[in-house]
C-alpha cells in the first residue's frame, strides 16, 4: 500500500478500535442498532465509499472499500456488514439513478441521514432471484407494488428501501428497481427475526401492500434493468461481505494469539507448545491467502476485468469459509473461556456464520464459478 492507501486503512481501524470494539458486546446483548455511530463513520467518508465525489461520495476504489470493511469488522463484523449494504444501495443510486434521483437522494445517503436497505430476497426466491414475484403494476403517474421481501437487514429502521419488483413477464428481463421511502402507505414490516448472530442490526420482512410510488421511484427511469442492477451490485456485495469475514477472523486470531501467549498450562505458556504454534501458523496463512484473493477480486472489479464475476464469487466463497474456520479455531484455542461471551470470540463466530449464506450462498458461488469454467472450456 502507498501512504495514501495506508491512511485510509488506519483511519478505518482507528474508528473500529474507538467506536465499534468497545461497544460491540453491549450492542449484541441489547440488540441495539447504532445508527448514530454509523453516521459518525459517514462523516469520515464511509457512507458512500466508491461513489462519485459530485454529490459527496468518497470517490474511492472497490479495493479501498474492502480494506475499509475489513478494518471496521475487526471492531464489529455486524456494523461493518450493514455499512457495506448501505454502501451498495448508495452506489446503485449513484450508478443507475437519473440526474434528478442522484441530486435528490445522494446527499442524504452519503451522510447516512438516510439509511438504506436492499430488498431482493423473497420467501420463495432466495438463490433463484430471477424467480421473484413482487409485482409493480403501472398506473397513471406511477406504480403500485405488492409482495413480500425476506431477511432484509435494517427492515423497519432504514429510511429507504431499494426494491426489486416485476414490471414485466417471467425471468430476469421482467424485473425493475424501485426506491421506496419508509412511511409510504402500504409499506410495513414483519416481526424482528430471532437470529443466531447479527443481533446489532434488525432483520425482518418488508411487506408491500398496494404501495403506490411515483414514476420518479423507478431507478434510472427505465423498466427491465432491475436484475442486471441486482447482479452487478452483488459482485461488490460479495467481496464486501467477504471483507467483513476477514476482519472478524483477524480480530479472533489476534485475541487467540494474545490469549495463548499469557495463558499457562503444565508450567509454561500455551504458545510454547508446538501444536499451538502450528495452529496459529495455519490460521495466519489462511488469513493472508484470503486477503490476497480478496484484493485480487476487488482490483478486477475496479478494472472491469473479464474475469471479475468469477473472481468475486471465488473470493466470497473462500474468504467467508476461511474466516469462519479461523474464528472457530480461535475459540478452540481459548478452551472453555472461548465459549464465554466476555472473551468476544463466540460473538465473532456467531456473526461470521451467516456470511457463508449472504449475497448468494457459497454453494451458489460454486455454481457461478463452475458455469464460467464450463463455458470457457467448451467454447
Amino acid at each position: 500500500m502507498d501512504p495514501d492507501e495506508r491512511v485510509i486503512v488506519e483511519t478505518a481501524r482507528a474508528f473500529a478500535d474507538k467506536q465499534l470494539a468497545p461497544n460491540a458486546l453491549d450492542w449484541d446483548r441489547d440488540e441495539h442498532f447504532p445508527v448514530d455511530v454509523m453516521r459518525e463513520a459517514a462523516q469520515l467518508g464511509m457512507g458512500a465509499i466508491y461513489c462519485d465525489e459530485e454529490h459527496g461520495g468518497s470517490g474511492l476504489r472497490r479495493l479501498d472499500g474492502v480494506r475499509i470493511f475489513e478494518q471496521l469488522a475487526t471492531g464489529d463484523p455486524v456494523i461493518a456488514a450493514y455499512l457495506s449494504i448501505h454502501n451498495m444501495c448508495t452506489w446503485m443510486v449513484d450508478t443507475y439513478g437519473t440526474d434528478e434521483q442522484r441530486a435528490a437522494r445522494l446527499p442524504g445517503l452519503v451522510g447516512m441521514d438516510t439509511v438504506a436497505s436492499y430488498c431482493l430476497t423473497e420467501p420463495g426466491a432466495g438463490s433463484d432471484a430471477a424467480a421473484l414475484t413482487t409485482r409493480a403494476e403501472k398506473v397513471d403517474g406511477g406504480y403500485v407494488l405488492n409482495g413480500v421481501k425476506q431477511f432484509i437487514s435494517g427492515a423497519g429502521a432504514s429510511d429507504l428501501y431499494v426494491v426489486m419488483a416485476r414490471t414485466g413477464g417471467p425471468g430476469p428481463k421482467g424485473i425493475s428497481t424501485f426506491l421506496v421511502d419508509k412511511g409510504t402507505p402500504g409499506l410495513s414490516f414483519g416481526a424482528p427475526e430471532t437470529k443466531m448472530g447479527w443481533h446489532a442490526q434488525p432483520t425482518a420482512q418488508v411487506i408491500l401492500d398496494d404501495v403506490r410510488v411515483g414514476d420518479d421511484a423507478l431507478l434510472g427511469g427505465i423498466e427491465g434493468k432491475g436484475f442486471s442492477i441486482a447482479m452487478t451490485g452483488l459482485n461488490g456485495g460479495r467481496i464486501n461481505i467477504a471483507a467483513c469475514s476477514l476482519g472478524g477472523a483477524q480480530a479472533a486470531f489476534d485475541l487467540a494469539s494474545a490469549y495463548v501467549a499469557q495463558r499457562e498450562a503444565f508450567g509454561k505458556a500455551l504458545i510454547d507448545e508446538p501444536t499451538i504454534r502450528f495452529a496459529l501458523a495455519d490460521m495466519a496463512t489462511s488469513l493472508h491467502t484470503a486477503r490476497l484473493m480478496l484484493w485480487d477480486a476487488a482490483a478486477a472489479l475496479d478494472d472491469d476485468a473479464p474475469d471479475k464475476v468469477e473472481l468475486c464469487a471465488m473470493a466470497k466463497r473462500y474468504v467467508t469459509d476461511a474466516g469462519y474456520q479461523v474464528a472457530d479455531q480461535a475459540l478452540q484455542l481459548h478452551g472453555g473461556y472461548g465459549y464465554l461471551t466476555e472473551y468476544r470470540v463466540e460473538k465473532i463466530l456467531r456473526d461470521l456464520r451467516v456470511n457463508r449464506i449472504l449475497e448468494g450462498t457459497n454453494e451458489i458461488m460454486r455454481v457461478v464459478q463452475g458455469r464460467i469454467i464450463a463455458d470457457r472450456v467448451t467454447q
